[in-house]
């Protein structure tokens, strides 16, 4: 089952949009109050989504749109840490239009309470608070998406490459 599993994720990368449903519909299961782990796992799977967007950005900006061996290597290539110092890094981010700059923060604020989320166990959550952080994040979705293609791919070598003097 494992090996089946692995081939499909190969083949069909995560949605980032089925994410953000999977989300919202976290915050659903129960038909009174969410509990704590929906939301958290909520708050957790809204980051993922966009994480997979910004591969997924990364890996047809720089390879082209084709499922290729290279197109796989460039989506695998993002690292959580690494794009969230190149999303906080100020100096480089004002070089680039207030919507890849509203990704970049979002990017970086969702990576945070997903840490929180995840491994923080004194917090509590609301569903008014996750279902919030969820339309944040489908928003910079939404703006990575629309972005001008040089953009995008400036954003995408930005978050996968260091830069270099």
């Amino acid at each position: 089952m494992w090996a089946y599993v692995r081939r499909l994720t190969e083949i069909a990368p995560l949605n980032s949009r089925d994410l953000i449903e999977t989300a919202r519909g976290l915050t659903e299961l129960s038909p009174r109050r969410p509990s704590q782990a929906n939301l958290r796992r909520a708050l957790s799977t809204a980051y993922y989504a966009i994480f997979h967007s910004l591969a997924a950005t990364v890996a047809d900006t720089l390879m082209g749109k084709g499922r290729s061996d290279a197109w796989h290597q460039a989506y695998r290539a993002l690292e959580h840490g690494g794009a969230r110092k190149a999303c906080q890094n100020m100096r480089a981010m004002r070089e680039f239009p207030p919507e890849i700059q509203g990704v970049a923060k979002t990017f970086s604020d969702l990576q945070s309470a997903r840490q929180r989320a995840d491994y923080a166990l004194d917090g509590r959550y609301y569903k008014a608070d996750v279902l919030a952080e969820i339309g944040t994040a489908e928003t910079a979705i939404a703006w990575l998406e629309g972005a001008d293609i040089q953009n995008r791919r400036r954003f995408a070598a930005h978050v996968l490459f260091k830069r270099r003097p």
